[in-house]
């Protein structure tokens, strides 16, 4: 398993915006996706991560380069970011 993890840094008063980006392609993620296993969203005081889990380290980095994250999902956080997000892949042991 491999997975994905994107931290956002996203003001309180936009959270239930980003949550509806979120639910809004977790469907067509699961289902178009090559290799996605899983999505979570996690909410902390200081930021938001959605975690993705997928059956390879290939699959992972294909999707950052995928139109439905790019075009899509990008396109719908951006103007709610206050930094850059933070996207690590990471291999399970």
């Amino acid at each position: 398993m491999v997975y994905l993890q994107i931290t956002l840094q996203i003001a309180a008063a936009n959270r239930a915006a980003a949550a509806e980006i979120y639910q809004k392609y977790k469907a067509p993620f699961l289902t178009t996706i090559a290799g996605a296993k899983s999505k979570e969203l996690l909410v902390r005081a200081e930021d938001v991560q959605v975690l993705h889990g997928f059956d390879s380290q290939e699959n992972a980095s294909a999707y950052l380069q995928s139109e439905l994250f790019r075009n899509d999902v990008v396109g719908g956080l951006k103007p709610l970011l206050d930094a850059a997000p933070d996207v690590r892949i990471y291999q399970v042991a």
